[in-house]
């Protein structure tokens, strides 16, 4: 049928006489046919042809569809010229009978011009539809002859206009049933179990949407064993249900079912096609079959509406009607049907000619609002309904009686206005739908309110419905970028492109995702904010504490919240259990063995990627026992054992600090157990206590699951057990790396598959400056990273729309043989690529071209398929899409490249403040903090103490001393450490003491320096460097520093010339009037000075009071004595008497900088999700409980701690000697996690107190 009179004879194709965008080719198949594919050619002998065009399907002729490839492309290209032939091979057949072809564009040095001829096949099928009775169904019970299969299917095609309906209901056994209803449009798969307490059914699987649009839609369940497969149209989910495992269906129920208590509504509508397994039911109840039954008004055939829908697809959309009314005045109808998915826009305005006014129906945040206004006043404004931009049909009416308006939204079931008082509304002779005419055309409209997106149908003026078939034939009223006789909505919400839970809204042209408490981010959430490791957060420069970690990126396992330590050389990634702590056995009775669960704050998943990509995972085990064996002999059944390794776990028979299989305790390995003749200490089966603890490293065997243990019921016998939290170190996937050293040198590896959505991230460094760093063909399409000039990093790919840049430009050249890190992704949305920390650059994807990417070689890596524009230099911790590929191993075998790539300090070195030391390793650094006054992992942890006045802390350089030390070993030459020329001191204090010694360094040759607070409250720095004249006074200028505030000092001389920094104010500089050099240095003194006679007496008097206050890193030259007195007193050659509290008094963020309670919390200031920082409440659901937890704890610890310190301190009052006390360590491993993950919480300055 030709919307247009015929041609002229010998045309040679279509041609209208018009050539613009409303034309169109229609084509009547003759019966309902499967069309697979459509050609094209340009009218014969001329320049008429189509560049590109729609085409839109229909059974009837009404009510098109438009046809849109896999790639929701909505248009498909033309010809080039008149005479060759372009084929479209659909991706999905169309099953029609007519067939719309729509110019979109054309040749513009000629006129529209067309020759089709469409592909397909002949269609047939059998048509059963439902009527609206409420009882109308079909119902299925398989024979008893018929065999049970091991797979049912059940498949069918449905057509309905209303939008919630019970399609399907199949009963088994066990009292289980599986149903498909309709919901709102989509296809709900539910779950009823007759013995289930909740009367709601539990819902599997939810596919689809607007399938109330009155087209055919495909609909298959397929049952085998425990596994659903259900597939709507192209889209399919798959559900596992161990339940129906031996479950099989009994009765089957379509349109409505024998219980109508389960449904609200049943199905209005169509179905054809419906099978179980190979047996057509329709066909079997029109033969009566005894298998099935009808009931209620069934028929053979599907009736189609009548109603015509129309789309605004533009703002710029309108529709102009005329309107006289016949009703008396003030009195008029408005009715109409829309959907929508915008939250805004004009739905319908008219001019009020008598009032001079006019009046506006719109939406506003989702929101049915009406307004009048008059002379630019408002007189009127009414509301209804809510959430109206759900993409669901939504009624309206507007009502005026004798002066009193009513609005209503769905019947009144969605809300409904009035007015008070009498508003009289008087039309003028047209009325305005879904926008105005734009500027420069006649008709008289205002629109102050954005144009409506959507469609509407059954409109109707005053009871009338408008004709919209002459509306679209010109022959009634006017209109502008319509689509009549079809409803265009699209959902681009089903199926959800927002990926990890985020939450997809759209509006008509696009979606948006919601990525709030994913821990996701980006266009569809699917790039992980987290670290993939502790060790990467430590290398971001984070210190010790709780972090979300993502190990595998973007892929599907959840990001954990883990406790990071960073006090040792290696980072520690540590998982909790349930019960950490040493728990006694106690027996039940009648019970002969006892077993012990264990269940880990992190998934199944979560627990396996974590163990797979770390260096090194270790978990304590032990048992200690009074009379209760373990493993008993080799020979023999062992009475205890453990489960370990992924979920349930596998039975082991050897013990913490064995081997694997060898059913021996360390001590058994070791050759040391209490028994000689057994592998295990308990195993002796003494009366006295014995332990076997151990290591379990194996990572096969982590973690462990659960623990059997036997030998506990004898009279007698005792036992307690600790397994300790799962802790791993290193991360594979973060040093995994490759260098390649020519041009013409890669690495392959299988196709990358990122359809959808691809995220690409790795480190490099070179010295070139350029290369491809990465690059995947396909026939078409290709992805491609590289650098393509010393400052600039290029992102390209081509998914079918056309090559695509985005590129990332650096203010510093990226060829500093320094580590930088590349991100990029690409999504259905956009394309996005990150340089290092510069800011994200961004490329919004069409909202209408292809967006699948269709690769097909081999994934190149370090260079390209052609061998030219190769990357030099290395690459570290590829990951594509979450997955980590291993550079090492494939470079191992392949020539031109080197697994691993050395040279971490060029890049990381900044990471090691205070004069520390970055030290290389193979897979990372370490900073050595041996010179510094810090410590810490980056020597940025401030060592500091409490000192009274009865303090001291004497180091020492040379022996024979004055005193007696409270160390045997001998002091090691330092000599050499020493500048001969000059001093470097730091240090930091708090104090009010004024005077106040606050450093001594003396010489044998009656030689002193010292910094002291004077009388005044100012800094003071005596030296004499000439024994036979008096010490030189330099005095600093500044303000008070007895205010009990953090003050910082820094004093260095070379030869005669001394600048002294108080804080930060500016340097003063001082120049001695003797010059010298300290010779044969005794001691440095931090404290009470006792025992030198030959100092000055007012030095001498000052040194006798002592120092009140807080010492901070105390650094002269590379000598730190306050660090090696409180941290390794047994190996430095310190004296120290008095009391000695280490504290973080020296932090600056120390708000009670004297008590010797406070200590360093767990972690740095929590940040943001992303931030990089410590997350101590970062898990919403758990916050609370941990909060309190840790809380709870470390108010305990410190009380204890407090009270301890007091009570100690008084009985050091009354003893005048005693032994100094023995310091432990800051990095020594029993110090953390002794027990649950609250005692990580005893941090590395909790107060330690010394006596002598």
């Amino acid at each position: 049928m030709l919307r247009f009179p015929p041609l002229p004879a010998g045309a040679g194709g279509w041609s209208p006489l018009i050539s613009d965008s409303y034309q169109w080719l229609e084509v009547d198949l003759g019966e309902r046919t499967k069309i697979t594919a459509v050609a094209t050619q340009g009218r014969y002998g001329s320049s008429d042809w189509l560049t590109s065009y729609l085409l839109m399907f229909s059974d009837t002729g009404h009510n098109w569809k438009q046809y849109r490839q896999e790639d929701s492309l909505g248009s498909f290209p033309g010809n080039s010229n008149a005479d060759s032939v372009v084929q479209h091979k659909l991706q999905q057949p169309a099953v029609a009978r007519f067939l719309r072809l729509i110019p979109l564009d054309w040749d513009p040095s000629g006129r529209i011009g067309l020759r089709v001829e469409t592909y397909g096949c002949p269609y047939t099928s059998d048509v059963v539809s439902f009527g609206g009775d409420g009882v109308s169904g079909l119902m299925f019970r398989p024979s008893a002859g018929l065999k049970q299969k091991s797979k049912e299917v059940v498949s069918l095609e449905f057509k309905t206009m209303k939008n919630s309906g019970m399609l399907l209901h199949a009963e088994g056994q066990h009292g289980f049933s599986l149903s498909l209803e309709l919901e709102r449009g989509k296809l709900l798969l539910l779950l009823r179990q007759a013995s289930s307490p909740s009367p709601e059914p539990q819902r599997l699987a939810s596919l689809g949407s607007l399938l109330d649009d009155q087209h055919w839609h495909h609909v298959a369940l397929e049952q085998k064993h425990s596994h659903l497969n259900l597939s709507v149209d192209k889209h399919v989910e798959r559900i596992h249900i161990p339940l129906l495992s031996n479950w099989s269906i009994r009765q089957l129920s379509v349109g409505a079912s024998q219980r109508p208590n389960f449904f609200k509504e049943n199905f209005h509508g169509c179905l054809e096609n419906l099978l179980y397994d190979d047996l057509n039911l329709i066909e079997l109840s029109k033969h009566r079959d005894p298998q099935t039954a009808l009931q209620g008004n069934v028929s053979f055939f599907c009736p189609e509406p009548t109603s015509v829908a129309v789309t605004f697809p533009e703002h710029q959309s309108f529709l102009q009607l005329p309107w006289s009314t016949s009703l008396p005045s003030g009195t008029l109808s408005i009715g109409f049907q829309f959907r929508t998915w915008n939250k805004a826009g004009l739905l319908t305005t008219f001019d009020l000619p008598q009032q001079k006014g006019v009046v506006w129906l719109y939406l506003s945040e989702a929101r049915l609002c009406l307004q009048i206004h008059k002379a630019g006043k408002k007189l009127l404004e009414l509301s209804a309904g809510s959430a109206l931009n759900d993409g669901q049909w939504h009624s309206i009416a507007v009502i005026s009686r004798l002066g009193h308006l009513t609005v209503s939204v769905d019947k009144d079931k969605g809300g409904v206005a009035h007015t008070t008082s009498p508003v009289p509304v008087n039309i003028d002779n047209q009325i305005f739908f879904g926008g105005c005419p734009g500027e420069g055309q006649k008709q008289e409209c205002r629109n102050p309110f954005e144009g409506f997106q959507g469609c509407m149908r059954l409109i109707s003026l005053d009871n009338q419905l408008v004709n919209l078939i002459a509306v679209q034939q010109r022959l009634l009223g006017n209109y502008s970028q319509l689509q009549i006789d079809m409803c265009g909505i699209t959902d681009r919400c089903s199926p959800s492109h927002c990926e990890h839970g985020g939450v997809c809204t759209q509006s008509w042209t696009a979606f948006q995702c919601n990525c709030s408490d994913s821990g996701y981010s980006g266009a569809t959430c699917h790039s992980s904010v987290f670290e993939p490791s502790c060790e990467a957060y430590k290398h971001n420069g984070n210190t010790s504490g709780y972090f979300h970690i993502d190990v595998d990126g973007s892929g599907p396992i959840k990001p954990q919240l883990v406790y990071c330590n960073m006090t040792e050389e290696n980072t520690w990634l540590v998982i909790q259990h349930n019960n950490t702590e040493l728990t006694r056995v106690r027996p039940s009775p009648g019970v002969n063995q006892q077993a012990v669960r264990f269940q880990y704050s992190a998934e199944e998943e979560q627990l396996l990627a974590v163990i797979h990509q770390s260096e090194h995972c270790q978990q304590e085990l032990s048992y200690r026992c009074r009379k209760s064996r373990l493993l008993n002999t080799q020979e023999g059944s062992p009475f205890s054992w453990w489960l370990g390794g992924p979920s349930p776990g596998r039975v082991q028979t050897y013990w913490g600090g064995a081997h694997p299989g060898s059913r021996q305790c360390a001590c058994g390995l070791q050759g040391n157990c209490v028994d000689l003749q057994h592998y295990c200490n308990c195993d002796a089966d003494r009366g006295e206590w014995s332990e076997d603890s151990g290591l379990v490293t194996h990572k096969g065997n982590l973690p462990v699951r659960s623990l059997v243990l036997g030998d506990v019921q004898r009279p007698g016998s005792e036992a307690a057990y600790r397994v300790g939290p799962l802790r791993c170190r290193g991360d594979e996937n973060f040093w995994n790396a490759a260098f390649f050293d020519k041009e013409t040198s890669y690495l392959h590896f299988p196709t990358f598959h990122g359809e959808l959505s691809a995220d690409i991230s790795f480190l490099f460094k070179t010295t070139a400056s350029s290369g491809v760093f990465l690059e995947n063909l396909g026939i078409k399409d290709f992805i491609r990273i590289e650098l393509s000039s010393s400052t600039q990093v290029v992102f390209s790919f081509d998914v079918g729309n056309g090559p695509l840049d985005v590129s990332v430009n650096s203010s510093i050249p990226l060829n500093d043989n320094r580590w930088h890190r590349v991100r990029a992704e690409r999504n259905v949305k956009e394309a996005s690529l990150r340089l290092d920390e510069l800011p994200v650059v961004v490329q919004k994807a069409p909202a209408d071209g292809h967006f699948h990417l269709q690769l097909n070689s081999q994934l190149f890596i370090g260079g390209t398929a052609s061998r030219q524009k190769g990357f030099r230099g290395c690459i570290r911790s590829l990951q594509l899409n979450g997955a980590t590929l291993d550079l090492e191993e494939r470079a191992k075998i392949t020539p031109g490249v080197r697994p691993g790539c050395p040279g971490h300090c060029s890049s990381y070195g900044s990471l090691c403040h205070h004069q520390g030391r970055c030290v290389e390793r193979d897979n990372g650094f370490h900073c050595d903090c041996s010179q510094s006054a810090y410590s810490g992992v980056f020597c940025h942890t401030e060592v500091s103490a409490v000192f009274k006045p009865e303090t001291s802390i004497s180091y020492i350089f040379k022996e024979p001393f004055e005193f007696s030390r409270n160390s045997s070993a001998s002091p090691p030459s330092l000599h050499s450490t020493m500048a001969p020329k000059g001093e470097d001191i730091s240090l930091s204090f708090r104090t009010t003491q004024s005077p106040a010694l606050l450093l001594l360094v003396t010489a044998v040759r009656r030689q002193f320096l010292t910094l002291l607070i004077n009388k005044h409250d100012l800094l003071e720095v005596r030296y004499k460097l000439d024994s036979s004249r008096e010490a030189e006074v330099l005095r600093s200028s500044g303000r008070s520093l007895a205010d009990g505030q953090l003050h910082s000092l820094h004093i260095r001389r070379l030869t005669d010339s001394v600048s002294v920094q108080v804080d930060q104010t500016p340097r003063e500089e001082f120049n001695l009037t003797s010059y010298g050099e300290f010779l044969d240095i005794r001691a440095l003194v931090l404290g009470r000075v006792q025992g030198f006679e030959d100092l000055d007496p007012d030095l001498t008097r000052f040194g006798s009071l002592g120092f009140s206050g807080c010492l901070s890193v105390v650094r002269f030259n590379s000598i730190t004595p306050l660090k090696a007195a409180l941290l390794h007193p047994d190996t430095s050659p310190v004296v120290i008497s008095g009391p000695l509290v280490q504290s973080s008094c020296g932090s600056a963020a120390s708000a009670n900088p004297y008590a010797a309670e406070n200590t360093h919390r767990l972690s740095d200031d929590p940040g943001s999700m992303g931030s990089g920082q410590p997350l101590v409440n970062a898990m919403k659901t758990d916050s609370v409980l941990i909060g309190g937890v840790i809380a709870v704890v470390i108010f305990v610890v410190v009380t204890i701690l407090a009270i301890t310190a007091r009570v100690l301190y008084r009985r050091k009052e009354t003893y005048r000697s005693q032994e100094v006390k023995e310091v432990k360590q800051e990095d020594s491993q029993d110090f953390h996690y002794n027990n649950q993950a609250d005692s990580q919480n005893v941090s590395r300055e909790n107060p330690k107190e010394f006596f002598l």
